[in-house]
């Protein structure tokens, strides 16, 4: 029986051939969660449930990324909750600094191709990146998988995405996710797998805005075919490949050498433009980072425009790694000198100001470019603030200029 990629995965975890719209029980290979709602779990776990332990502390991850370092005492007492916690377990934990749970759960190989990754956080299909089924789950979800070391999933229908040409220059995976908005819209794969095919040649750090992006269509799953760089940093199973005559429910295909760089609007992640719709809009803040856009590479797309400019007098140029190792690599080359020297603030690795709870909050009336995955109102701060979305490069351009520009106009 010809299989998708979400078939194959789930099958093989549920020890037998499913298909599309069945459930199964299976035990995930990996499960997180982080400062934010870590607490919350260890409730139900303890209260609701009646466990006194977690069923296998080593199928678990903490990861404290979400306000990190804490902003409140309430939240330090949390977080130092969960340290207590992770310690007395035997849970692996990453405290803060050390980035942002989707990033460091690939930096330290702990999510592998084939595997089922299920986080507390909408953003786990960032996992897709390497070949893995990754979804996010409520707290009372995970809760169970912590008390039980099971859960149930339905095997999701599979919209494939066949990806043709190369990106122009300035454009990349940002403007490839923000374009399937568009055209999908935040509903448009609701509960469906995306399976990306075409792109053997793509990096995995955009592999991973793109399988991070997926849930903003409403996707399940986002994951791209185990090939190129990702076959040879991971081990990847001969089995973990979609078969040629396998069933979607749709076909999309995109040729990128038509892409044009995108931005999302307030106040939806799929009411999305070209860039030079919108251009000479005013801004208060520019943000570069998240799960999204805060890896080295993000960090050095930026610092190419910004080098020997100065950011406009008016904007607080905002910039969050995604994890120390992203920071370590844009110091060693003198990415990180670059950002400084234009006028950026440098933040803790982790989240950030992409919640909107520390380290960047938007006040009432402040516009922000963001490099990150959501717009809605109050998503950075106050809901009377606006958020544009888009790449490090048009990030780059409009902090030079003070208003959203496209970085081909720059002189």
């Amino acid at each position: 029986m010809p299989q998708t990629l979400a078939e194959k995965i789930l099958s093989h975890a549920a020890g037998q051939t499913v298909r599309t719209g069945e459930l199964v029980t299976v035990s995930p290979h990996l499960v997180m969660s982080h400062d934010s709602l870590t607490p919350s779990i260890i409730d139900i776990v303890r209260d609701d449930l009646g466990f006194a332990n977690v069923h296998d502390p080593e199928q678990l991850v903490i990861v404290m990324d979400h306000v990190a370092p804490a902003s409140t005492v309430g939240t330090a007492n949390n977080q130092n909750r969960t340290r207590q916690f992770a310690r007395e377990q035997g849970i692996r934990f990453y405290d803060i600094g050390r980035g942002i749970c989707h990033q460091v759960l690939i930096e330290e190989g702990l999510v592998q191709p084939g595997m089922i990754v299920l986080g507390a956080d909408s953003h786990s299909t960032s996992y897709g990146a390497v070949g893995a089924f990754g979804s996010g789950m409520g707290s009372t979800d995970i809760a169970l998988i912590w008390a039980t070391g099971k859960t149930w999933l339905r095997v999701p229908e599979t919209i494939r995405i066949d990806v043709t040409g190369r990106f122009n220059p300035g454009v990349n995976a940002k403007d490839l996710a923000l374009k399937l908005e568009r055209d999908l819209t935040i509903s448009g794969a609701t509960y469906a797998a995306l399976e990306y095919h075409g792109l053997d040649w793509m990096a995995l750090n955009e592999r991973q805005t793109l399988a991070g992006m997926a849930v903003e269509l409403g996707a399940k799953a986002g994951m791209v075919l185990p090939e190129g760089e990702v076959a040879e940093r991971f081990a990847v199973p001969d089995w973990l490949f979609p078969d040629p005559d396998a069933v979607y429910t749709q076909r999309i295909t995109v040729d990128l050498s038509q892409l044009q760089s995108q931005i999302a609007l307030p106040h939806s992640v799929d009411h999305v433009v070209d860039v030079s719709e919108v251009e000479g809009t005013a801004v208060d803040v520019v943000f570069l980072g998240t799960c999204t856009n805060g890896r080295y590479e993000d960090m050095r797309a930026a610092a190419e425009i910004l080098r020997g400019q100065r950011i406009a007098d008016a904007v607080r140029f905002i910039v969050t790694p995604a994890s120390n190792r992203e920071l370590q690599r844009a110091a060693e080359d003198g990415t990180l000198s670059v950002l400084i020297e234009a006028g950026a603030t440098l933040t803790t690795p982790g989240c950030g100001a992409c919640m909107g709870r520390h380290q960047g909050t938007l006040g009432d009336g402040d516009v922000c470019l963001s490099t990150g995955n959501r717009n809605f109102k109050g998503r950075m701060g106050s809901p009377n603030s606006q958020i544009y979305l888009a790449s490090p490069e048009v990030a780059a351009a409009t902090a030079i200029a003070g208003r959203i520009t496209h970085p081909g106009t720059l002189v």
